[in-house]
């Protein structure tokens, strides 16, 4: 009897080691293992929700006349525009909705069609994202140089000049999912 005494007290003490332990353990593993709270906004995100609301009203932008094969290419285009362009919102225009976009306020504007640009062939141009761009002096207007239909790319005055750059590489993707390439293309090209 005294064995069977001492066997039970030892599982009584074994037992009133081993539960609080569990739940500790198991305690621990929950934190650990539980998903991390849902980060607060931060500054910069408030102080852009706080920002006022793009018009609605249309931008103005010139319709100009394409090619049956231009009109074609241009919508397949600005169906792969996205609905925002780094952060800007997309925005009605007042001529060529099948060949024009814009976002933002103030609005960049996007054309297809129109004539290729000139330029010297000393100038450089610009593979952004496997598409071949060349900006005018001020880094205003990027335009395509490698596609069969030009795209034009017109950033307003804070947007332009150095890193305006990065505009026209965001939209390599649509221009690339929808614009075949030039036969010939300009050196430095690829």
């Amino acid at each position: 009897m005294n064995n069977d005494q001492t066997t039970r007290s030892a599982r009584r003490i074994a037992t009133a080691i081993a539960v609080p332990l569990a739940v500790v353990a198991g305690f621990v593993m929950f934190q650990t293992l539980k998903p991390a709270p849902a980060p607060t906004p931060t500054a910069q995100a408030t102080a852009s929700a706080s920002v006022a609301p793009v018009p609605t009203a249309p931008v103005p932008v010139a319709a100009i006349a394409l090619s049956e094969r231009e009109a074609v290419v241009c919508r397949a285009f600005l169906a792969k525009l996205p609905e925002q362009l780094r952060g800007l919102p997309r925005r009605q225009v007042t001529g060529g909705h099948e060949q024009n976009a814009a976002f933002g306020d103030p609005a960049v504007t996007l054309t297809c069609g129109g004539p290729a640009p000139t330029f010297a062939p000393t100038d450089f141009v610009y593979p952004l994202s496997g598409v071949c761009w060349h900006p005018n002096e001020a880094g205003s207007v990027w335009t395509t140089v490698d596609r069969e239909v030009t795209i034009a790319l017109a950033l307003p005055g804070a947007l332009s000049g150095e890193g305006s750059g990065q505009w026209a590489a965001a939209l390599s993707g649509p221009v690339t999912a929808a614009v075949p390439s030039a036969q010939v293309k300009p050196s430095g090209c690829g």
